[in-house]
């Protein structure tokens, strides 16, 4: 063989083996990019899901049912009717 022709030959088989290299590299990057974003996704729909379940818990601690059973648990009772006043907003001048 030529000196020439191997060192063609040599040049091309390093140039495609560095490209492979650049190629894997980059791909490894992206995947570790790609499952980067993939626990950000996972912790926003925990996230998510814990907004949701604070506010099932609001709504239903702030039910009639449960403010009564609570107020009751505090010894509190209902008024009656003639332990009721309506407080009304007067009209100033």
């Amino acid at each position: 063989m030529d000196a020439r022709l191997l060192w063609r030959v040599a040049l091309t088989f390093t140039f495609f083996l560095l490209s492979l290299g650049v190629v894997t590299w980059r791909q490894s990057r992206a995947f570790e990019a790609n499952q980067a974003l993939d626990q950000l996704r996972r912790q926003v729909s925990v996230a998510q899901a814990e907004r949701i379940e604070l506010e099932r818990d609001i709504q239903v601690r702030s039910s009639m049912t449960h403010i009564v059973g609570a107020a009751e648990g505090l010894g509190m009772v209902r008024p009656s009717g003639q332990e009721m006043v309506v407080l009304g907003i007067e009209d100033k001048p």
